[in-house]
């Protein structure tokens, strides 16, 4: 027999059928395109920028290795990665083509375009051959995926032998008094700043709430494990607000 029971999950603090979620989380960044960046800096304080460059820190490109960025919207890592390496080339994978949109004019005004190549696609499916990618990396973007642990298990099998994962994602911060005075600014204030940049206070409302579904820095470390990467670890940003995932493909 088989079982034609509807599978759901979480859509910020909503339960939505699982064939629903990818639409609806295309429709909040088609939503927030032309001001994605610009609220990020504002959200942040700019300190989105501080986490981005620890995440390169960390992962120390080198010259001539292929990028996969998930999620990787405007281009945000890959134009990072592609200036620590020197030379070398990336590839934007985005569900939500206005995104890359916005990307492609960052990389023409930065003559960057002939080491970029953007791409419509589904992390959970994505449209490439197995060993093809040196890096992969996702940046506030896997939480938005509607089953993270396919995603991870497609980014195993695009990295080739001694390919490397990176993970930036905001996480939970250990501290309970911490954590109250940034839930305190997050639901309050945030989704403000949403309706007075971007004229779209549920789309940051959204956000938000699926940051506070997105598990934990050590069950998410599980997650990549299980997916088949090896020397898995990670390291807490801003008392744990973000956090970097590392792991390899060993």
């Amino acid at each position: 027999m088989t079982d034609d029971k509807e599978k759901f999950t979480h859509f910020g603090y909503q339960e939505v059928p699982e064939d629903e979620k990818s639409g609806r989380v295309r429709g909040v960044f088609t939503s927030v395109a032309n001001r994605y960046d610009v609220m990020n800096d504002v959200m942040s304080v700019g300190i989105h920028r501080v986490w981005k460059d620890a995440m390169m820190d960390w992962l120390a490109p080198r010259p001539g290795q292929a990028l996969l960025d998930v999620a990787g919207g405007t281009g945000d890592i890959s134009f990072r990665f592609l200036k620590r390496a020197g030379q070398g080339h990336a590839t934007v994978l985005d569900l939500t083509e206005p995104m890359l949109v916005e990307g492609r004019k960052r990389a023409e005004a930065a003559s960057l375009s002939d080491q970029l190549d953007w791409v419509v696609g589904d992390a959970m499916a994505l449209p490439f051959d197995d060993n093809s990618f040196d890096v992969y990396t996702i940046s506030f973007g896997i939480r938005n995926v509607t089953r993270p642990a396919d995603a991870l298990v497609e980014a195993y099998r695009v990295l080739r032998p001694g390919g490397r994962l990176m993970v930036l994602e905001f996480s939970r911060v250990p501290n309970p008094g911490l954590r109250q005075l940034y839930d305190l600014y997050s639901f309050n204030v945030i989704p403000r700043m949403g309706q007075m940049i971007a004229n779209d206070r549920d789309s940051y409302q959204y956000l938000v709430e699926s940051i506070r579904r997105f598990p934990d820095q050590d069950t998410f470390l599980s997650m990549i494990r299980d997916a088949g990467f090896g020397n898995a670890a990670y390291r807490n940003l801003t008392m744990g607000v973000a956090c970097l995932h590392s792991g390899w493909k060993l």
